[in-house]
């Protein structure tokens, strides 16, 4: 008992000195100050109070609201609905006019439009092209003749020789032949260096006229430095094979001079 009375003696001591020390700092006064400047708020206005309905009216808007909405949603229900195409008075089985341009329609000769029409047309022609090139393709390819070496060599050089007789008139090439040139592809290409420094440098046909001045147009792509369309007629027509040379004497612009050196004539020196 004696440490509790001990304990509340000195909390009210210090109580007592606390408050002598808010009465000399006039602490109150300065607190009721304060909330005196401070604005006052303004009273919170209550939201305006609805106007009282009865249930029973309450029902009958929501009624006719309903009906309203009924209403609008068939009118543009009927709308979109697609009106039915009157019957033709001329029956069911008249022919139909296609529209065409006027620039069609002006025309003696008027297209077909049935697709049924021209499809068997179509297919003919692919049978009859894919027919031809199959069996072109087979017969080069069974009629290959396979040069030696030595005939290959011996044709080289035989073309190198006429090239050196040819002179420097005009600017000329030796190309042996492989298969890829005379079956299957019939694709030949032609010097890189040659084609820069005399070839057009776009595409454009080029003549290659033989021994006996027959003349054959070919295409030559100027980007991949070869000849196409119409090297196969003119190598079938020659009867060109494996082993083959040729010497090319560019005698114009676009006009090669073509001398063909057998490689068969190599057999034929054997047998001599």
């Amino acid at each position: 008992m004696t440490g509790a009375s001990a304990y509340e003696e000195q909390r009210r001591r210090i109580m007592e000195a606390n408050q002598r020390k808010m009465d000399e700092l006039r602490l109150h006064h300065l607190s009721a100050a304060v909330k005196e400047a401070l604005p006052k708020p303004s009273p919170v206005r209550s939201p305006p109070s609805l106007p009282f309905v009865p249930p029973f009216r309450f029902r009958l808007v929501c009624l006719f609201c309903l009906t309203r909405l009924v209403s609008v949603v068939g009118v543009s229900q009927a709308k979109s609905v697609k009106r039915k195409r009157a019957p033709r008075e001329d029956g069911e089985d008249a022919p139909v006019v296609v529209r065409r341009s006027g620039r069609v329609a002006s025309n003696p000769d008027k297209p077909k439009y049935r697709y049924e029409d021209v499809y068997a047309v179509l297919e003919d022609r692919k049978k009859i092209r894919r027919g031809s090139r199959t069996s072109s393709t087979r017969k080069d390819l069974m009629n290959r003749v396979y040069a030696s070496d030595a005939a290959r060599e011996y044709a080289t050089d035989k073309a190198e020789e006429l090239q050196e007789k040819l002179g420097s008139d005009y600017p000329t090439f030796v190309k042996p032949m492989t298969q890829s040139h005379v079956t299957g592809g019939f694709w030949l290409g032609l010097p890189t260096q040659f084609c820069r420094k005399y070839l057009p440098k776009r595409d454009e046909f080029i003549t290659l006229v033989d021994e006996v001045d027959d003349e054959i147009d070919t295409l030559y792509l100027a980007l991949k430095r070869g000849l196409s369309a119409g090297w196969r007629k003119f190598s079938m027509d020659h009867e060109l094979v494996d082993g083959d040379c040729l010497v090319f004497e560019l005698i114009e612009r676009t006009k090669f001079k073509v001398y063909i050196i057998r490689q068969r004539s190599y057999s034929k020196k054997l047998k001599a």
